[in-house]
Order: C-alpha cells, then structure tokens, then sequence
C-alpha cells in the first residue's frame, strides 16, 4: 500500500492528465451524462489520495454556483409573472404590419434579456412566439429559430449574469487570486462580438440558414390555442369598458361577443362591454388559466351544477377515436351533462374550432380543459372514451407581481453594478423578496433550479482544484509556454478562443470553463503578460458556441423544435465561431 501511495505522490501530475484525458474522452462520447462523468473523475481523485476531504468540501464555498442557483429562481420569477411573455406578445401584434421591424425588435428584445437573465427559459418561452411571428410574416421558422438561440448567447456574453458559464469563470478566476469581475466589465466586449455575429447573420443567413414553412415546428402542448367563452357578470368590473382598453385582454384575441341572440363579430376592440356578454376568445394555455383567476370574468362553459369557474383542479383530456358523441355539439356531450364540470376551452391540432364554445363540433384528438370537483374529475379518469385525463402543468401568469420580480432583478444589477454588495448577496437578497411577494411560490422556484448544472459545476471544481494539487496545470503549462511564448497578443488570444470553443462544441461548456481558467491563468504568469484578457477569451468562448447543436443547451432546443439537420447547424455555425471568435480576439487586443 506504501508502494503505490509513493508511486501516486510521484507522478500524480500526470495520473491528473491521465484522469482529464479519460473523462474529456466520455464528455465527447457521451456514453454517459456529463454530471455522471463529472462525479467519476472527482470521486477518482478522492480515491487516489490527490484531493483530500477539505479541498472537497471547500468547494461548497464558492460563490459561483450559488449566484447561480439564484439567477435560475429570478428568471423562474419573470417567466411566472408573465414578463418576458407580454414583450413578445407586443412585438408579434405588429409583426402583420411591419414583418420585418417586429422580427428585429423580438431578436433585440430577446438579447436584451439574455444580458439579464438565464437564456435558457427564454428560448423556451420563445420558440411559440416565434412560431407565431412566422405564421404573421410569412418567414421560415427554420430561419428564425436558430438566430434566436444565436441571439440569445449573445446576449449572454454582455454580462457577468448573462450566463452561468461566466458567473463559473469569475467564480474560479477569483480563487486563483485574480480580481472579481465586475458585470458590465465585459461589455464593450460582448458588444463588438454582437455586432460581428449580427453582421454575420444577415450577410450570410440568406445562403446558410435553411428553408422551410413558416409552420413548420413541432408544437408542444402549453403553446396551443384555446377556443373559450368569457361571461361578463353583472358586477364585473369590465361593463362599459371597451374590450381594447382591458389589460387583461390585451394577450388573447376577442373572436367575437355575444350579447343576447346576437353574435357580433369582426374588429369588435372599440365596442364596449355590457353585463351579460359572451365574449368568443381565443388564448393559449397560460393565458386562459389566468383569465380563468380574473374577477372580471367567468371563464368556459357549465351546463349542470355549480362547477365554479375557480374550481381548484385543473385537468386536460384528449377526445378518443371511439368517442360516441363525435360530430355533436360540445354543449351536448353526456359527461358534461351529467358532471358538475366546466369546460375552459378546446384545443383543435392546427385549427381553431368554433363558432363559439358550445356549438364547437366535437373531432377526434380534440383536446379539452376542465375545471371541477375532486370527484368530478375522478369519474372523468374513469371514463374510456377520454384519454390521456391529467392535471395540466402548465400555470396561470401573475401579472400583478410582474413589477416586483423585475424591479428585484434591476435591484441585482444595480447593486451590483455600483459595487454595494457581491452579485452572489443581491441575488440571494432578491430571491427573498420575490418569494415572501409570491411572484413565484417555492415549490416552483426550487423546480427552475436546473439541477443538473450544479451538480456538475461542484463536481468540475473539486476536478479543478485537484488538478492543481497534483500539479498537472503546472505541467500542462510547462509544455506550451515555449510555444506560445512568442506569439502576438492577438494571436495568442485567438489560440486561446480556438481550444476553449472547439472543446466546448464537444464537451460541456461548464466543464471547459472550470478546466481553462486556471490555465489560462497560470501560462499568463508564466509569459508575464496580464492574465484578465485571457480568461474573458475563455469566457466568451465557453458561452458563444454556435457549431453544434449540442454545443449549448439553447441550440439544442432550437434544434429539436425546428426539425433541423446536425449540418444545418454546422453549415453557419463554423462561419460565426470564427467570425465571433475574431471580433473578440481584436476587441481585447486592442482594448487591453
């Protein structure tokens, strides 16, 4: 035992290569996950003796991943009050009249806020717009859906908050003794490298972006358009207002009223509400379960009981092939005539039943949201003819909190910016005040906190820490300083980007983060030149992956959701690497 501890103490620098090079070789084959791989190679060196118990935990003491943590919840927060999703519904309602100018405000809107807060809800929450703005405009989806993942990490590389990717390299930088990063410190940076990737795109998009429909994307089921019926009651606070001065209707599209036998119908925005009106609207999922919270109106349609439009479960259920009632009016379908339920709305794949929400003929696939009593909704499980019958995921907006929770995120960045307090205290201070406001209850911010991403940023430090203990850094930099010596600051800068986003295309960005940093780090005091421009080439590099669709966990939504080619990403993606890659470059040459 003796023997093989003394043979590890010897040449435990190179057992660390050793160990890196196996675990970048299962980061590439993906065998298995990336926080598996992470947890092995760190268990292994635990094993081995190269990390003691005290640098294993010692880790937890970085801020990074706890800054981190936090900036999950408050994007958690905007994505729950409904912020995000109001901006791009205005931008989308003038997209008919000015296709173009709207497609640039969503892309300009959507890098805005990837400066501010994680991207990867954005993209999330985007990619129905998006597919809304090209029904409006007549562009292809696949040509805007992959400039959005691209503007999205673009925007991520403004800030020190943009992404977690630099929250990690400030948070590593500071423990090799490198002074923390302020969050506009890399601005002037993300900036140029913006307007070389929006060059980029639009001189080469035309050619490199491919074709398609303007429908042509996989549609998930919280995206999908309701038909509903709203009642106005006569206390409601909405008589005598016209329909366009109501902001709670400013998210949905009013198809028509019905006022007594009347059905009016057309550009009815000016028309005012009376006590007793129908109003025909169509919404997405969200929307409607807010509107289903609003005093103002009683939103879908019961026939027997007292099925109370505020019912506490919700659930969705598919119409079956083998339905009986197919083809008959939905008003007269026998579960909702004998159940105390409330139909909220039906979903129609690609079509928008009608004319209003009980004359809507009932079709296979058809989609229902129902609202009930516990043992209502327990004899509609029980019912064959209704499929797939569950509670809905998805969750009505809380635009009433959408000041707090934006003015908290301000509060982050101001904070911050002025240096009053750490990022990682303003973004813990700023979790307390969304959650005892309840912008977002616990249970949901706990669920924004991709897990996974923190796991692996623990794991990969306590890697990076024993890599320095071992020496293999050291050793690494002691190889290629001769070689690197004599480079130009913009070439070795460029070199730099070049490994760092090649490693990334392939191996996951946090990783190469944690294991370029302190390299970088140290072959910047080996040369004796300043270290700082080299970790922000590392920074960027690790964020702006554009190759691969699994480069970036954006482009990987994109990808999936745009029915996209692996090579429709590599045939523009490689031109903005390079282009990106060297606008940077020459920015830090220059600026530094």
């Amino acid at each position: 035992m003796t023997a093989i501890q003394a043979f590890i103490a010897a040449n435990q620098a190179v057992i660390g290569l050793v160990i890196l090079g196996l675990m970048l070789t299962a980061f590439v084959t993906e065998r298995v996950p990336a926080t598996v791989v992470a947890i092995t190679g760190a268990c292994t060196f635990l094993a081995l003796g190269i990390l003691d118990s005290a640098s294993l935990f010692g880790v937890f003491s970085n801020h990074a991943p706890i800054t981190i943590a936090a900036m999950f919840v408050l994007s958690g927060a905007l994505i729950r009050t409904g912020t995000l999703e109001a901006a791009a519904n205005f931008v989308v309602a003038r997209a008919r009249k000015h296709p173009r100018l709207a497609t640039a405000e969503l892309m300009v809107g959507v890098f805005v806020a990837s400066a501010f807060m994680n991207n990867t809800p954005i993209v999330i929450v985007m990619i129905p717009i998006i597919a809304r703005l090209a029904a409006a405009t007549g562009f292809s989806v696949k040509k805007l859906l992959i400039p959005l993942s691209f503007f999205a990490i673009m925007g991520g590389t403004t800030t020190l908050i943009g992404t977690s990717t630099n929250l990690l390299v400030d948070g590593v930088a500071s423990e090799q003794g490198l002074a923390r990063f302020g969050i506009f410190e890399i601005t002037v940076y993300g900036l140029v490298a913006a307007a070389a990737g929006t060059a980029a795109l639009l001189l080469l998009g035309r050619w490199l972006l491919p074709e398609g429909e303007p429908d042509e994307l996989f549609h998930s089921g919280e995206d999908a358009a309701f038909l509903t019926e709203l009642y106005v009651p006569e206390d409601s606070e909405a008589v005598g207002r016209t329909i366009k001065s109501l902001a709670a209707l400013r998210q949905v599209s009013v198809i028509a009223i019905k006022r007594d036998a009347e059905m009016i119908r057309g550009e009815v925005g000016e028309e005012a509400i009376a006590a007793g009106d129908r109003l025909v609207v169509r919404a997405g999922l969200q929307e409607l379960l807010t509107l289903r919270n609003s005093r103002r109106f009683q939103a879908g349609l019961a026939i027997v009981g007292d099925a109370a439009p505020d019912s506490e479960a919700v659930v969705e259920a598919t119409v079956a092939p083998s339905h009986p009632s197919l083809g008959r009016r939905l008003a007269e379908i026998p579960f909702l005539n004998r159940l105390p339920v409330r139909i909220l709305g039906v979903n129609r794949h690609n079509h928008l039943p009608g004319p209003d929400l009980p004359n809507s003929r009932i079709r296979p696939a058809d989609r229902l949201l129902v609202t009930g009593s516990e043992e209502a909704i327990r004899r509609m499980y029980e019912n064959p003819h209704l499929i797939g019958v569950g509670q809905t995921r998805a969750q009505a907006f809380r635009r009433g909190k959408a000041p707090i929770a934006a003015l908290a995120l301000a509060a982050v960045v101001t904070l911050s910016a002025l240096d009053l307090v750490g990022i990682g205290v303003a973004a813990i201070l700023a979790v307390g005040i969304i959650l005892v406001t309840r912008c977002i209850d616990t249970e949901e911010a706990w669920r924004s906190i991709d897990g996974n991403v923190l796991v692996l940023i623990f794991a990969m430090l306590a890697v990076g820490v024993a890599l320095d203990r071992a020496g293999s850094v050291q050793l690494i930099i002691s190889g290629i300083s001769p070689w690197l010596g004599g480079m130009s600051p913009l070439i070795l800068l460029f070199t730099i980007y070049v490994v760092s986003s090649i490693l990334t295309e392939v191996v996951t960005n946090n990783a190469v983060a944690v294991i370029m940093t302190p390299l970088v780090i140290a072959l910047g005091v080996d040369l004796g030149i300043d270290p700082r421009p080299l970790v922000i080439a590392v920074m960027f590099a690790a964020s702006a992956s554009f190759a691969t669709p699994i480069g970036y966990q954006t482009n990987t939504m994109v990808y999936a959701a745009g029915n996209y080619r692996f090579l429709d990403f590599v045939k523009v993606g490689v031109p903005m690497n390079l282009i990106v890659g060297l606008a940077t470059c020459i920015a830090l040459s220059v600026l530094y």
